[in-house]
C-alpha cells in the first residue's frame, strides 16, 4: 500500500497539489476517497492516527442494516438502504467476508407489540418491502433460547468484516492513485488562491495546496470544520459524542439471527449480534459524554445482565464479559437522537471547494458506497 507522512521538509509544496484532500480515513473517507479516485480525481486521504479505520469504523457491530428505523424520506433511510444492496454487491464481488445472516426485532411482553407495529409501519414507508410478521413458537422454532411473544423478521439484515471491507476500499483507491497519510493532523485549511493550503502538525508552512476539501474525519468533523478559512461557524454543527459499550459471550451459543429488542431513546436497545465466526456479542448501550472515552467498566456487568435476560433467560452470567467500547459522532443530543446525516456543500455554506460530512453515525458503514455516490456528485456538480 502506499503511504506517506504529511509533515514540514516532507513533500514539495510545489509538486504536491491535488484534485481532493479527503480528511478521515474510516469507511466513509475511504469510500469518499476511492469514488472520487474513480472518477479521475487525484486524490490524497488524510488521516490522523497511525492507522485507518481506528475509530468509529472499527468500534461497532459489523451490522449491515435493512433501513429500518429512521424517519421515512430522511437521508439516512434512503441512504441505507441504496448503500446496503450497494455493499453485499460489493463484498460479494470482491471477497469482503459478510453474511446475509437476518434478524429478528422481538417483543418480549404483549405490552410491546404496538411498538413492533409502529416499527414495522415506518419500515414500510420508507421503502423497506421484506419484514415478516413472526409468532413467538416462528421465532422458537429458529431461535429456541428466545423470550419472544411476536417479532418481525428482516432478512436483508447482515454482518460484514469492517476491516476487510475498509482494506478492499483503500486498495481499490489506491489502484486509481489515491494515496493515504496517516499520522497526518490537519490543524489548518487556508486560502491559496483558487486552492486549499492544507498544514499538518501546527507548522506553518503547508503540506499540500487541493483544489477541494472534503471533511469526512467523523468524531472530529466540526473541530475539522472550524480549521477552514472564511467558513462561517453559521454552518458547523456541534457534535456530541454517544457512547456505547459492548459485552462478548464466552464460549458458543446456538444463535443463528441477530436479536434486536424494541428500541429504546438514543440508539437500538442492548441487542444481540454475532461475528463471523459465530460469537456472540451484546450492545450497544448508550451514554452521552463530553470527551472520548473508550473504558468499558465492568461495573455494567449487572445492566447489561439484565438487558440480555430479558429475551434471553438462559444467559450465564458468568461468561458475560467487558469488550469494548464505541463512540458516534451525532449532532443531536438527547433530546433529538435521530437527527439526519448532514452534507454542507458549497451552494449552502458558499465557500468554494469545501464539503463537510456532519453526523455521519449508524447507519454509515452500511450507507458508505451510497454516502460516497452522493458525495461524488456533490464534488462534480460544483466543479
Amino acid at each position: 500500500m502506499k503511504r506517506f507522512k504529511l509533515a514540514e521538509g516532507s513533500l514539495n509544496v510545489a509538486d504536491a497539489q491535488v484534485d481532493a484532500l479527503v480528511i478521515g480515513a474510516g469507511a466513509i473517507g475511504l469510500a469518499v476517497g476511492r469514488a472520487l479516485a474513480l472518477a479521475g480525481m487525484d486524490v490524497v486521504i488524510a488521516e490522523r492516527a497511525q492507522q485507518f479505520g481506528m475509530e468509529t469504523s472499527s468500534r461497532n457491530s459489523e451490522v449491515i442494516h435493512a433501513g429500518i428505523y429512521y424517519p421515512p424520506g430522511s437521508l439516512k433511510a434512503r441512504m441505507c438502504i441504496e448503500g446496503r444492496e450497494r455493499l453485499y454487491a460489493f463484498c460479494g464481488q470482491r471477497g469482503v467476508a459478510h453474511r446475509r445472516c437476518g434478524k429478528f426485532i422481538v417483543a418480549t411482553k404483549d405490552t410491546q407489540v404496538p411498538g413492533l407495529e409502529k416499527i414495522l409501519g415506518n419500515a414500510r414507508a420508507s421503502g423497506v418491502d421484506d419484514l415478516e410478521w413472526v409468532d413467538g413458537a416462528a421465532v422458537r422454532a429458529l431461535e429456541p433460547d428466545i423470550l419472544c411473544e411476536r417479532a418481525i423478521l428482516s432478512p436483508s439484515t447482515g454482518l460484514i468484516d469492517s476491516h476487510g471491507y475498509m482494506m478492499a476500499l483503500l486498495g481499490e483507491a489506491e489502484a486509481h492513485g489515491a494515496v493515504l497519510a496517516c499520522h497526518t493532523d490537519v490543524t489548518g485549511i487556508r486560502r491559496s488562491g483558487a486552492n486549499w493550503a492544507i498544514h499538518v502538525g501546527g507548522e506553518e508552512a503547508p503540506a499540500l495546496v487541493a483544489r477541494r476539501v472534503i471533511n469526512c474525519a467523523g468524531l472530529w468533523a466540526s473541530e475539522t470544520a472550524r480549521l477552514i478559512e472564511g467558513l462561517d461557524a453559521a454552518f458547523v454543527p456541534e457534535t456530541r459524542y454517544a457512547k456505547g459499550c459492548y459485552f462478548s459471550y464466552a464460549g458458543r451459543t446456538r444463535f443463528r439471527h441477530l436479536i434486536y429488542p424494541v428500541p429504546e431513546p438514543g440508539g437500538l436497545g442492548t441487542h444481540l449480534t454475532l461475528d463471523l465466526a459465530g460469537g456472540a456479542r451484546f450492545g450497544p448501550d448508550v451514554e452521552w459524554i463530553d470527551t472520548l472515552d473508550y473504558e468499558v467498566p465492568p461495573s455494567r456487568h449487572a445492566k447489561f445482565l439484565a438487558a440480555v435476560r430479558s429475551f434471553w433467560p438462559g444467559v450465564d452470567p458468568e461468561k458475560l464479559q467487558p469488550a469494548y467500547a464505541g463512540v458516534r459522532p451525532k449532532i443531536g443530543g438527547p433530546d433529538d437522537p435521530a437527527a439526519d446525516f448532514r452534507f454542507s456543500a458549497p451552494d449552502e455554506h458558499g465557500v468554494a471547494g469545501v464539503f463537510n460530512l456532519f453526523g455521519i453515525e449508524s447507519p454509515g458503514l452500511t450507507a458508505s458506497l451510497a454516502i460516497a455516490e452522493h458525495v461524488r456528485s456533490l464534488v462534480e456538480g460544483a466543479a
